[in-house]
């Protein structure tokens, strides 16, 4: 099966992927193949959407899209088989293959499509099918684990396998130890044993020698033995003398054998000779013979004595030498029975003689082992200088090292560091410049929208937000805020603030929008009441509670006060160091003095040790390190009462002192404890908790650090300088310090003079003062800048200097004790210069800012310079630093003695009254106002009472001075003062002021500087529920104008929003299509399916006029309905609601404004009255009034009853144009009445702008008839009080009543009726009292009086101040209602003007499409071009036509044609053709080829095998033709007969041949030597078939025929063989051919480079005679039949140029021309002396001729020394005479000239006119 199935896919499907049956599993595991078998059966068409990849992303989407497929077949699928699949389950996918491939195949069967398929599926089981389909989504995702886990997994498992393996290895290892540790254990039994072995060995020896020792004494022998002995010793003597007696014996038996034997013979062969051996004997004598057997029996006789004497003697020798033996023995024996001893004395003796052995040897031991050890000693020394030697080397290198390390680590932390920096400023980039496109985009939208007219309002607001880095588009909607806003909606809650801000400085200030118009800037009323501000700034002190002064002690002054900072190691105490030295100071370092404090805990240092000065300051230091003790323990921990010990002491000291809730009887323990700890110094104290916290392993906090940093300046003595070292270190640390120091916080100062400069309604001018920043607690702070890598360089060096110093001046044992210390020390310093470095950076920006503003105390000075020149500089620092000093103590010195004795003068007279002293001031105050005109001066009867409370009345009354003085000198006109009086003419108090008697000098007017204020007590409860009020008033009040100032910046934008979109709206209505396009087309196509012979008919033109003129007035009546309709749109919008209900908003926001300013006006008009009753000790009366509201524009249409409404309406009258006489205002806007409907608009506008006056009319009146109100009821109430009348109480009613001048008519009328009912009050008669009461009554009138002035100067200042807010406000009010309405108007004339211009426009293209139509009418030519009419465009589009173009005629095919007896490309094919069949080989028998040539020549009729020129060819001629191309006499190369009857063509040179055979050879990959015909065309020849070919405008006249392109294809089919599939060329043979050359020697060298590839230099010699000789045969032909001049000269320069340029080469050949190897088959491939003929006769045979130079070649290879015929240099064959023969006679790559043939038989042909009988017969022939 699964065979079938692979077969299925790779063969028939051909799936994308190679399908095996062993990778089914993993092939099929992502879907993707599945996905492309269904998409080749047409079935899943969402293929492109399928992932080949193995990710589970991937995977799931893959099977999420085949699940519905594969259910369409019928295919069993679901989320188990899926995970089987994805999982690589074995036989799943198989399985699901096989299913797969059954359903397909049902299918094919079938011929159903997929759609099909569904299409007739029911819709329920689709409903189902796509439920089931999520399901399986749903479930599948579940169970494929996604593909993080996947690798989680994938990496778990790689990982579990390594901890196998790991694990494998271990017990592997495991297992090599356990075996390592049997073997060494084996090893020690072994030697244990052997050990034992030799032990026991040694002690049996040493038993055996004991037992040697023990000498046994024997028994004495008897005689007996002895002679036995002897008798022994003889025995074997005579034993010895027999033996050697038998051996004599033996040898002479032996001897006389031999001489027997000898006799024996020698009588044997006397018998057998005979009597033949008579005369021998007779003749030899056997004398001889004798003696010589004589002789050598005497020497054998010689030699047995010899022998005898020789073993006599030996014998003899023994037995001496036995005597001796027996003779010491005797002795010894002898001797032993003289010394005779007992067996226990001799193993005494034996063992005393051991133990001395054993002393002995002991003592050598021992000498030996000291020897040794002094040894071991030496060289444990020398090993320990060794090591000592190594380790200080790698200890080098390991500091280098390390060095190295910490260089990249901070390197990296900088580059870090860098990178931090460039992400924020790039962030901090991106921000700008997103800002920076918001702004340019909402820029360009609002140009958009105003027509490139932006307000300056919103281009401020913009400007605003973007200058706040505020985003410029909405972010979110704030209209329904949730409970926990998001972050867009914080963001542009803040946005709307800050423009809410921005508007309501604006107009409080009156700048910007609403800026004073210029008939409003001579009448500006003073920006503030100053007695509204002084009642204000004084129930503000009443209802605050009374604040302490400060106690802070003051610290004493030192002459100079500084610090010395940078980085660690920068020199800080080495720099001040050098100074102590030079100046008297005293050096803080405050790791000191945390180790002095801790020392001083140690030593116990007693308050009784220290100065009694010191004593003091201690005590009022110690409640705030209690205090500090106490909120930096943990409350948790509470110690028991048990015995605790010293260390813990201060901590329970602490909490025993400091716990008030704790115990309240403590235990006498702790008293005790407590008291000593109490007697402890402050120093002590500090200490211990420092010590405490340091055990805990915590830092020491700053408030601790900055503690004992100031008890130690307060120790120093007041006159010597103080420089801190290395402090403070983190800005926390140096503001505490400051305040410390300096009693100051710089920070509640800054908040302090923010809150004084916070904007207010009324500010008290006395106490607007700005707070003084303090002075800062040093005088001067020294950074030494130092780069990191000078501080780390600095570091490593002391650490190389500690080391080297320890290396030479500490003993071996002392440097190994504190090796480790050493280490951890110097590592702990590595560990720290990089954090104390990065705290540093990180510290320092805020300390550089600090120590920078608001004095600049800071000195930079580059420390990396020597330490002379460092010191020098610091010196001149403190020097300078010090003159200061002393200057400033000098002036100071010299301003006490001026102040002492001023005070000295000033005692001796008598002291002056109380309201003396203040006249100076008030100068001053003077002075000061005359100079600076813009600020208010201080007022000068203020009491002592409120003397303490000044400052706190300039912090609270002081904010917002430096906006109410900028807008005084805005506001105020050019020629005066901006000072805090009032004009004359328009001040409420200036009738008050004026008296009529003359005798009283003129009173100050209440609210200037002269005027004193009353201060009378007032009810404690009163502030209590005043300042609240008053708080109320004023957030309402901002409140209100910022909400209604809101809703205008809003409205201006949607009103921008509608203009803009009615605007655009109404361009595309006019822009909406139309139908005239349909009308004109139809009209077309009528007119062009006229027929053709009706166009010249006159009444056809006339009919066609008719129908022109009707369709003009279709179109003309439907431009007339679309300019109705574009009007009705125009009224339609006019009409619209919009502008009356904007119109109504905007009224309605204006009149909040004015509701706003009149409710502020009533309940400051309350709370004056509230205040001022109070303090006449009135019960305020309840005022039952309601507050004035003014009515709102009603929007709708509803009927509301005044019951339901909290507010009042006003509803909207249209005024008719008949009654309201227009205003010039309404005249500039509606310029000219051009528009019926605009009348509407000029109506409604002119009743809003009434409506408008009519408002602020009534709101005016209402704030007059208050005042007037108020000023009726305190004359009231002065009537009652005071029945006499008093010529000083008239001055007010007179005051009074010239304000009621100033109102309506109706106003003076309720004036003057209180005015005359006064008079008979006033006539009362007067009552009988004393003196005292008369003084008291007295005084309480003028005190009412008083009050009743300053009351009544603040009322009428408010009423100047609303009265002028108010006609601001309708200014403004009427100017944006009218800029408005003219915006708006501009709207409507811009749509009527585009209106107006479109209907234009519409008829001018109508009118131009009659005139076209016309035109061709009378022309009598069809409209071929649409006419395209659309809404106002009128155009003919060329791009369309309504009837296509005739059909172009055919160009015919290119013909070649005959030219100058050229064969054409046919013609040469056909020729090729029959000669491949006669000569496939393209060797042809010379015979065979003259008849095939005059066959074709004389029986060309229709063939057209030749041109014309060749018909009149002769025999001979074709014969000359034939002998021209004969090869070896007898045969004709019929391929160079083609090759030269197809030129012209460009001759290649021998380069450009080179060069074509290297284009041929990279084509050949293979390197085979043929190339087919695709390759043949990349590669190209050495021309191209590009020629320039002019096309012939006649499209019938066909294209010139390009013969160089024809060639180069021909020249592939003349060279190929087609016996092949597909056709080879061989391209080395092809390019020998074109090789040929007129010159043979030229040609043949040509041959030659082509078959090597390379260049083949010629040889001079050989060049010269064969050129003369191809010269001279060249010339032959010529000389008889000569040809034309042209042609002659011509030939005769190429030959010329050819042979210069060989000369020219030749003249240039290298050194190492020529280098190249031939071979011999390269050499009979150039020259072929035989080949395979094949004659056309079927008679001929056959023939094979070898190469007929073939035999020469190897004969020349063997002459050059080539024996086995191998490759021979170029150079060296060429030189050889065969070789130079050859070439020079060697004519077949000689090009024939076969013109001269055709062109002397056209010669002969015109001179004989026509041709004789007999030649015609002979050329038949």
């Amino acid at each position: 099966m699964s065979e079938i199935l692979c077969h299925w896919l790779n063969k028939e499907l051909k799936v994308s992927r190679t399908v095996s049956p062993k990778s089914f599993a993993k092939a099929f595991s992502s879907g993707y193949l599945l996905g492309e078998v269904l998409h080749k059966f047409e079935l899943q068409d969402d293929f492109s959407e399928f992932l080949d990849s193995r990710v589970s992303s991937a995977k799931l989407n893959n099977f999420s899209r085949l699940e519905p497929t594969l259910h369409l077949l019928g295919v069993q699928f679901d989320q188990n088989v899926a995970h089987g699949i994805i999982t690589e389950k074995p036989g799943v996918a198989t399985k699901l293959l096989y299913q797969l491939y059954i359903a397909l195949q049902k299918k094919k069967k079938s011929g159903l499509t997929g759609v099909e398929m569904q299409t007739m599926q029911r819709l329920t089981n689709l409903r189902l099918q796509n439920m089931k389909s999520d399901t399986f989504q749903e479930r599948l995702r579940h169970m494929i684990p996604r593909q993080t886990d996947f690798n989680l997994m994938r990496i778990t498992y790689r990982f579990q396998e390594k901890y196998k393996h790991m694990k494998e290895d271990l017990a592997h290892l495991h297992f090599e130890k356990l075996e390592r540790f049997q073997k060494l254990k084996e090893e020690q039994r072994c030697f244990d044993i052997e050990k034992q072995y030799l032990n026991r060995r040694r002690q049996n020896e040493i038993m055996a020698k004991i037992q040697a020792a023990i000498i046994q004494i024997p028994k004495p022998a008897s005689n007996r033995t002895l002679k036995a002995l002897e008798a022994r010793k003889m025995m074997k003597k005579k034993k010895e003398a027999e033996d050697v007696a038998d051996e004599i014996k033996k040898f002479e038996a032996l001897i006389k054998k031999d001489l027997q034997a000898k006799e024996s013979a020698s009588k044997t062969s006397l018998d057998t000779a005979g009597q033949t051996t008579t005369d021998l004997l007779n003749t030899y004598s056997d004398d001889e013979y004798i003696k010589k057997i004589q002789k050598r029996l005497e020497e054998d006789a010689f030699a047995r004595e010899q022998r005898e004497k020789r073993r006599r003697k030996l014998l003899m020798d023994q037995l001496i030498a036995h005597e001796a033996q027996e003779e010491a023995y005797r002795e010894e024996q002898l001797i032993n029975r003289l010394m005779r001893q007992s067996q226990q004395e001799r193993r005494i003796a034996v063992q005393l003689m051991h133990v001395r052995h054993e002393k002995e040897v002991l003592w050598q031991n021992r000498i030996f082992r000291e020897k040794q050890h002094e040894e071991r000693r030496l060289k444990d020394f020398q090993d320990a200088l060794d090591r000592e030697a190594a380790l200080a080397k790698q200890a080098k290198i390991d500091f280098e090292e390390q060095f190295l390390k910490e260089k990249r680590f901070h390197d990296q932390i900088a580059v870090e560091r860098a990178q931090a920096r460039y992400e924020k400023h790039y962030s901090v980039c991106a921000e700008i410049l997103d800002q920076i496109v918001d702004l340019s985009t909402k820029v360009a939208d609002y140009r958009m929208l105003t027509n490139n007219l932006i307000p300056y309002k919103l281009m401020h607001d913009w400007k605003e937000l973007f200058f706040n880095a505020k985003p410029i588009y909405e972010q979110a909607s704030v209209k329904t805020l949730p409970a926990d806003p998001s972050r867009e909606q914080l963001t542009e809650l803040e946005k709307r603030d800050l423009l809410d801000t921005n508007d309501y400085e604006e107009y409080k200030n009156m700048v910007g929008e609403w800026a004073l118009p210029e008939e409003m800037v001579d009448n500006l009323p003073p920006s503030n009441n100053c007695i509204l501000g002084h009642i204000l700034h004084r129930l503000v002190e009443k209802s605050l509670p009374p604040r302490a002064e400060s106690t802070t002690p003051e610290l004493p002054s030192f002459a100079v006060k500084g610090c010395l900072l940078g980085k660690t190691l920068s020199g800080k105490t080495t720099i001040l160091r050098s100074l102590q030295k030079d100046f008297p100071i005293q050096i803080l370092s405050i790791d000191t003095l945390v180790q002095e404090a801790i020392q001083a805990f140690h030593d116990n240092e007693k308050v009784s040790e220290v100065l009694p000065i010191q004593k003091k300051d201690e005590e009022d230091a110690l409640p705030v390190l209690q205090e500090e003790i106490k909120e930096s323990q943990d409350p948790q921990h509470v110690f028991s009462a048990g015995p605790v010990s010293d260390e813990v002491l201060p901590e329970t000291e602490g909490e025993t002192i400091l716990s008030g809730n704790a115990d309240k009887t403590p235990k006498a323990e702790e008293v005790k404890s407590s008291d000593s700890f109490l007697k402890l110094t402050t120093r002590a104290q500090l200490g211990a908790k420092s010590e405490q916290l340091l055990k805990k392993g915590k830092s020491i906090p700053d408030v601790l650090l900055v503690d004992i940093m100031v008890n130690a300046i307060n120790k120093i003595p007041v006159n010597q300088d103080c420089i801190l070292d290395g402090f403070p270190m983190t800005l926390n640390q140096a503001q505490l310090l400051e305040e410390a120091l300096t009693g100051c916080n710089r920070n509640l100062t800054e908040l302090e003079r923010k809150k004084a400069q916070k904007s207010t309604l009324a500010i008290d001018p006395a106490t607007s003062k700005e707070i003084p920043l303090p002075s800062p607690a040093f005088d001067f702070v020294i950074l030494l800048d130092v780069s990191d890598t000078s501080s780390m360089s600095r570091m490593n060096d002391i650490i190389a200097e500690e080391l080297s110093y320890k290396t030479a001046h500490e003993d071996i044992s002392q440097r190994v004790a504190a090796e480790n210390q050493d280490k951890d020390g110097d590592q702990n310093l590595r560990d720290q210069i990089q954090h104390r470095i990065i705290g540093f950076l990180d510290n320092w920006p805020l300390l550089e800012q600090w120590f920078s503003e608001p004095e600049n105390i800071l000195i930079k000075i580059n420390a990396e310079i020597d330490k002379e020149s460092l010191c020098e500089k610091v010196k001149e620092i403190l020097t300078t630093e010090i003159k200061k000093k002393n200057k400033v103590e000098k002036k100071l010195e010299e301003k006490e003695a001026e102040k002492k004795a001023a005070a000295s003068l000033a005692e001796l007279p008598l002291p002056t009254p109380p309201p003396a002293p203040p006249p100076e001031p008030e100068k001053e105050k003077e002075i000061h106002q005359s100079h600076v005109p813009s600020k208010t001066p201080t007022a000068k009867g203020k009491p002592q009472s409120e003397a303490p409370h000044g400052k706190q009345e300039s912090l609270q009354e002081g904010k917002g001075k430096k906006g109410e003085t900028a807008l005084k000198r805005k506001g105020s006109p050019k020629g005066k003062s901006s000072g805090g009086k009032v004009p004359v003419k328009k001040s409420p108090a200036d009738s008050t002021d004026t008296s009529p008697v003359a005798t009283v000098p003129q009173p100050p007017k209440p609210g200037s500087e002269e005027w004193v204020y009353v201060n009378e007590p007032v009810p404690e409860e009163m502030p209590s529920f005043l300042v609240p009020y008053w708080e109320l008033i004023e957030n309402s009040y901002i409140n209100t104008i910022k909400t209604v100032l809101r809703h205008l910046r809003e409205d201006q934008h949607t009103v921008l929003a509608y203009l803009y979109e009615i605007r655009t709206s109404f361009q595309e209505f006019l822009k909406r299509p139309d139908h005239k396009q349909d009308f004109v087309a139809q009209w077309q196509a009528d007119f062009n399916s006229l027929p053709d012979d009706l166009w010249d008919d006159e009444e056809t033109k006339a009919e066609l006029h008719q129908r022109v003129n009707d369709l003009r007035d279709r179109l003309w009546d439907i431009c007339d309905v679309r300019k109705e309709e574009a009007e009705q749109e125009r009224l339609d919008i006019i009409n619209e609601s919009w502008l009356q209900d904007t119109l109504g908003m905007t009224m309605n926001h204006f009149f909040s404004l004015m509701q706003a300013e009149l409710n502020r006006f009533q309940d400051t008009k309350r709370l004056l009255q509230d205040y001022y009753w109070g303090m006449e000790s009135k019960i305020p009366v309840e005022d039952n009034k309601r507050f004035t509201q003014i009515p709102l524009v009603q929007l709708d249409s509803k009927d509301n009853s005044e019951s339901q409404l909290r507010i009042p309406l006003v509803p909207r009258i249209s005024i008719s144009l008949e009654t309201v006489t227009p205003k010039p205002k309404t005249k500039s806007v509606l310029k000219s009445k051009t528009d019926n409907s605009l009348e509407n608009v000029e109506s409604n506008f002119e009743a809003d702008e009434k409506l408008v006056m009519d408002t602020w009319q009534q709101a005016s009146l209402a704030v007059s008839h208050m005042v007037a109100a108020e000023i009726h009821q305190r004359l009231m109430e002065e009537e009652k009080e005071n029945q006499p009348a008093d010529p000083k109480e008239k001055s007010p009613q007179m005051g009074a009543n010239k304000k009621v001048k100033k109102e309506p008519p109706k106003k003076k009328q309720e004036d003057k009726k209180p005015k005359g009912k006064s008079s008979p009050m006033a006539e009362a008669t007067p009552v009988m009292v004393t003196t005292e009461e008369i003084a008291e009554i007295k005084r309480k009138n003028e005190l009412r009086v008083k009050i009743k002035e300053e009351h009544l100067a603040a009322l009428q200042f408010e009423e100047i101040a609303t009265q002028f807010r108010l006609e601001l406000i309708k200014t403004k009010a009427l100017a944006l209602l009218e800029d408005l309405v003219t915006k708006v108007v501009d709207v409507y004339k811009l749509m009527e003007k585009w209106l107006g211009e479109r209907y234009l426009n519409e008829m001018a293209s109508i009118e131009k499409l009659t005139d076209v139509a016309r035109y061709h009418i009378e022309t009598s030519t069809k409209i071929q071009n649409e006419l395209y009419l659309s809404q106002e465009d009128f155009f003919i589009n060329g791009n369309i036509k309504v009837f296509p173009d005739p059909p172009p005629p055919i160009r015919p095919p290119p013909v070649e044609k005959e030219e100058d007896g050229t064969l054409t490309i046919e013609q040469l094919d056909s020729l090729r053709d029959q000669f491949l069949d006669m000569a496939p080989n393209g060797i042809i028998g010379n015979k065979a080829f003259t008849d095939i040539l005059i066959d074709l020549v004389t029986l060309n009729l229709g063939t057209n095998n030749f041109p014309s020129s060749w018909m009149h060819l002769t025999q001979p001629e074709l014969q000359e033709l034939t002998s021209l191309l004969t090869v070896n006499s007898e045969f004709v190369d019929w391929r160079k007969f083609l090759l030269v009857t197809s030129m012209p063509w460009p001759v290649p040179s021998e380069e450009e041949l080179l060069e074509t055979l290297q284009k041929f050879k990279a084509v050949d990959k293979e390197h085979l030597g043929t190339i087919t015909f695709e390759q043949y065309m990349q590669a190209g020849l050495w021309f191209t078939g590009d020629e320039d070919i002019k096309i012939p405008e006649n499209p019938l006249e066909p294209l010139p025929f390009n013969r160089q392109e024809h060639l180069i294809e021909f020249f592939f089919r003349l060279f190929a063989d087609y016996k092949k599939d597909p056709p080879q060329l061989d391209y080395t043979q092809m390019l020998l051919y074109f090789a040929c050359h007129p010159d043979t020697v030229e040609g043949v060298y040509r041959a030659l480079s082509v078959a090597l590839g390379t260049h083949v230099f010629q040889q001079v010699k050989a060049s010269i005679p064969s050129a003369e000789k191809t010269s001279s045969t060249d010339a032959g032909p010529a000389e008889e039949f000569p040809e034309p001049e042209g042609n002659a000269a011509r030939e005769e320069r190429k030959l010329k140029d050819d042979r210069e340029k060989r000369e020219q080469k030749d003249e240039e050949i290298p050194e190492n021309a020529n280098n190249e190897k031939m071979s011999m088959e390269t050499l009979l491939k150039v020259f072929k002396g035989g080949s395979e003929a094949q004659d056309s006769n079927r008679f001929a045979s056959h023939l094979k001729i070898e190469n007929i130079y073939a035999e020469g070649f190897i004969k020349t290879f063997q002459d050059l020394g080539a024996k086995n015929l191998e490759p021979i240099e170029v150079a060296v064959l060429l030189k050889h005479p065969f070789i130079q023969d050859l070439i020079s006679n060697y004519s077949d790559y000689k090009f024939p000239d076969i013109k001269i043939i055709l062109q002397r038989s056209e010669h002969v042909q015109g001179s004989d006119g026509e041709r004789s009988p007999s030649r015609h017969t002979e050329e038949k022939k």
